[in-house]
């Protein structure tokens, strides 16, 4: 069994790297790797797939069919020309992105732009390195606008900025005057702007200046605030600036401002080194599986110095980067402190996740005949308890549920359960890709360019804000991985329905940074973060937020499935890397470890998970519960119960903490009986025996969740032929069956 299942592997690594390495080098000195054609027969025409690298698309094909899904104009949708550029108009908008309170409602709210909090308001942009405030409950940043920009005297006309272009890694705000522009890179130590026509500009504080004091060239000022932060202005040519208590004024000027704290003392000499190199815009490039390539358009002189959060640093490679790691220049941050890096590109290298359908180690013959028992009653139920939902998010569970049983009869080798599957797939699925399901369906949003649901298209509130463009990975990951393992027992309605499916999955996993792409570029995901947000086009005064990350691995997993299940491996191999970000990213951040020391000590100490994670805050509550309901606080980053989750989970020493921590919640009045069964689930990582017989008694289970999902999850912990760990700190490489 090990040999083959190795020999499985050593096929599908193959076929992956050829896919990413198969390509001609660019005219540039340093490798360049190009995606090529799959070495897969051609996909159907059109595949309604934009996903590409810099250099090359992944199909040399038309973009997706927006007709797939009839059109519709929202009557809850913001207005996305309030703030972006008449150019950037006629494509995709970003949704989900780490500036997006600046596109919504006024546009200013504050967001975190690594290492300070920004906000614009009124031709006006004030910067904020923050404090941190904490309790037990929750920890987040607090707002002061250490410094306000502006002209001076102000516009006469105050309106609100423009953004005039974007990037994964960086945004450009433009003041309607003309006359500034602020270059918002995330991870610069620096908030640097551009002064243009021989402008005046006022640098406000609300604190007071304690001194002011400036270089014989009068291009460096070092001004001491009574909040006890010392900053420094840059300039990249003389600049006469005078002060009062709380404002510094200049003459007329153009040219590079560039504004930094001064974290430590001994990082003045670094910041002067590299204050005449500036970047002005970052994009991420997806080189080969399990590569990003960080890479900055900078201008001044000299080299770039940027700053890089825990996961950053665990993720950086030597090869093909020019990084150097600053370990003793550092910047506080609700993340973990921000070190410095010294380079132009930066190579990052999370560890492989490869794929499969069934659980890695397998289930013993000996556990089989309990698993198809309850596997048995489970499709039947298809049959007797049909779906009655229209929400988009219940009924992806349901079906997503389903399509489980049809994996765990394969892995049980129980085949005669499967055409019932087929069945109920194929009715249950179809009508929401023809347009037909009564009650709700997907619609085409042209404005920012996004599948949205017809509850949501005039109900903000809507399947949980998906008009909005909230949760979008979750619902329609669900989908997806009904449909991949439709797809993978019935090819020939998978030949059908591919442009469905594939229009689906480039709702949120599209690459492509072209304009006539019908998506946005990676809606939900973060790559600077490197991981995703779920709230969309809502204003809120902390960012970005994301509850469950297991929801989030298994809409990434799910396209990678979708991707084997077409023999796609371009998919396969994007779906995976995403896969193993998302994972690493809440090990780093949703995941409280002991001795991490991450968090603060009385946040920490009570606390095993994360509720909700903003970009600028850390709650322990829920959307949907209360702090002391640990049971759903464990259950919403574990669900849904996948092969995936062992690679979530698989610190077994933390999962013990964390169901230690959980397990007297479930003695409280009402606990239900679904939120149980994710405990015991984790219980069965260290203490098989004892799961076992609790989820023997459980009378009830979450709608995504099964009896037969829980037995093949017990049964499947150990035993079987392990495959041998392969570097990296994973405990297995991933392979198809």
């Amino acid at each position: 069994m090990l040999k083959k299942l190795k020999g499985n592997f050593k096929k599908i690594r193959t076929l992956i790297n050829k896919s990413f390495n198969n390509s001609s080098s660019s005219s540039s000195s340093s490798k360049r790797y190009k995606f090529s054609s799959s070495p897969s027969p051609p996909p159907l025409s059109p595949p309604p797939l934009e996903m590409s690298s810099p250099s090359q698309p992944f199909w040399q094909s038309p973009p997706p069919v927006a007709a797939l899904f009839p059109q519709t104009e929202s009557s809850v949708l913001p207005d996305p020309s309030n703030f972006f550029a008449p150019h950037l108009l006629s494509s995709p908008l970003p949704t989900n992105s780490f500036f997006q309170n600046f596109t919504v409602k006024n546009g200013d709210q504050p967001e975190y732009i690594h290492p300070y909090l920004i906000k614009s308001s009124l031709s006006t942009v004030s910067v904020s390195y923050p404090s941190m405030l904490s309790n037990s409950a929750f920890g987040y940043q607090v707002f002061n606008a250490d410094w306000t920009v502006s002209e001076n005297p102000p516009s006469v006309s105050q309106k609100p900025h423009i953004i005039s272009s974007f990037s994964d890694l960086s945004l450009t705000l433009d003041i309607p005057s003309g006359n500034l522009r602020f270059f918002l890179v995330r991870g610069s130590p620096f908030m640097t702007f551009e002064v243009f026509n021989n402008t005046q500009i006022s640098i406000s504080t609300i604190h007071a200046i304690l001194s002011f004091s400036s270089n014989s060239s009068l291009t460096k000022f070092t001004v001491t605030l009574n909040n006890n932060q010392t900053w420094l202005i840059y300039a990249s040519s003389p600049i006469n600036l005078t002060h009062s208590l709380s404002q510094i004024t200049s003459g007329g000027f153009t040219g590079i401002v560039r504004i930094a704290v001064l974290p430590n003392p001994h990082c003045e000499t670094i910041l002067d080194r590299f204050s005449s190199c500036y970047p002005v815009s970052g994009e991420v490039n997806f080189r080969n599986p399990f590569s990003l390539e960080y890479k900055w358009e900078k201008k001044g002189w000299g080299n770039l110095l940027m700053l890089a959060h825990p996961l950053h640093l665990r993720l950086l490679s030597g090869d093909g980067s020019s990084a150097v790691v600053l370990d003793d220049f550092k910047y506080k941050s609700i993340d973990g402190d921000l070190v410095g890096v010294v380079g132009g590109s930066w190579a990052l290298k999370p560890d492989p996740v490869y794929l499969t359908w069934h659980s890695i180690n397998g289930v013993g013959e000996e556990f089989h005949s309990e698993i198809i028992s309850a596997l048995v009653k489970d499709v039947e139920g298809l049959k007797s308890s049909p779906i009655t939902t229209t929400s988009s998010y219940f009924y992806g569970k349901s079906i997503a549920r389903a399509a489980r049983l049809a994996l765990i009869a394969e892995e049980v080798n129980y085949l005669q359960v499967i055409p019932e599957v087929r069945k109920f797939l194929k009715g249950a699925i179809e009508p929401w890709l023809l347009g037909t399901f009564n009650g709700n369906g997907f619609l085409y949003d042209g404005k920012w360019g996004g599948l949205v649901t017809q509850q949501g298209s005039h109900d903000s509130g809507g399947d949980f804000g998906f008009g909005v463009y909230n949760d979008h990975h979750y619902h329609i990951g669900y989908f997806l991985y009904a449909i991949a393992v439709l797809v993978k027992i019935d090819p020939a309605w998978g030949r059908k329905f591919k442009p469905h499916a594939y229009s689906l999955m480039a709702d949120f996993m599209n690459l492509s940074r072209r304009s006539n792409s019908m998506f946005p570029r990676l809606r939900c995901f973060d790559l600077y973060k490197l991981h995703s947000w779920a709230s969309g086009l809502t204003e809120f005064a902390d960012g970005r937020n994301q509850e469950s990350t297991s929801e989030a691995v298994n809409g990434y997993y799910s396209a990678a499935l979708l991707g084997l299940a077409y023999g796609d491996t371009h998919l396969a191999s994007i779906g995976s890397t995403l896969t193993a970000l998302e994972i690493k990213a809440a090990q780093t951040w949703w995941q409280i470890k002991e001795g991490d020391n991450l968090y603060e000590e009385d946040f920490a100490r009570e606390n095993k998970v994360v509720g909700v994670l903003w970009s600028n805050k850390r709650d322990s509550g829920l959307w949907f519960a209360p702090p002391d309901w640990r049971e759903c606080r464990l259950g919403i980053q574990v669900l849904p119960i996948l092969p995936i989750t062992e690679i979530l989970f698989s610190d077994a020493d933390f999962v013990k903490e964390l169901v230690d921590w959980t397990l007297p919640s479930l003695g409280r009045e009402g606990v239900g009986e679904g939120w149980k069964g994710f405990a015991y689930a984790l219980q069965g990582v260290y203490d098989k025996d004892g799961a076992l017989e609790k989820i023997r008694n459980l009378t009830g289970f979450d709608d995504g969740n099964s009896l037969s999902n829980l037995l093949w999850w017990i049964h499947s912990r150990g035993g079987g032929d392990e495959v041998e760990a392969c570097g990296g700190g994973w405990k297995h490489w991933w392979f198809s069956h």
